[in-house]
């Protein structure tokens, strides 16, 4: 699966202050790329994303389009009440 990064989500990645979180991020996202199945993917429903990916207490959102096999990173956030 092919990832393309949309400029709102690089932004709040280079937000983060913290180097291991955003490492564990982008081999989350790798992850997703090289299709493994251990990866903490779940399909949304009445959101405005379609899938999330978790990784520790941040939350990749994204849109699949599994026809032509690309994934593209909307936002990455924080967990807290207000992530969904």
């Amino acid at each position: 699966m092919r990832i393309e990064w949309k400029n709102k989500a690089r932004k709040q990645l280079k937000k983060l202050k913290d180097r291991a979180v955003i490492k564990r991020i982008l081999d989350g996202v790798e992850a997703l790329e090289s299709n493994q199945p251990n990866i903490d993917l779940k399909p949304l429903t009445k959101h405005e994303y379609t899938h999330r990916l978790r990784v520790g207490n941040y939350r990749v959102f994204l849109n699949i389009d599994e026809v032509i096999e690309i994934a593209i990173i909307e936002e990455v956030k924080k967990r807290d009440e207000r992530t969904y």
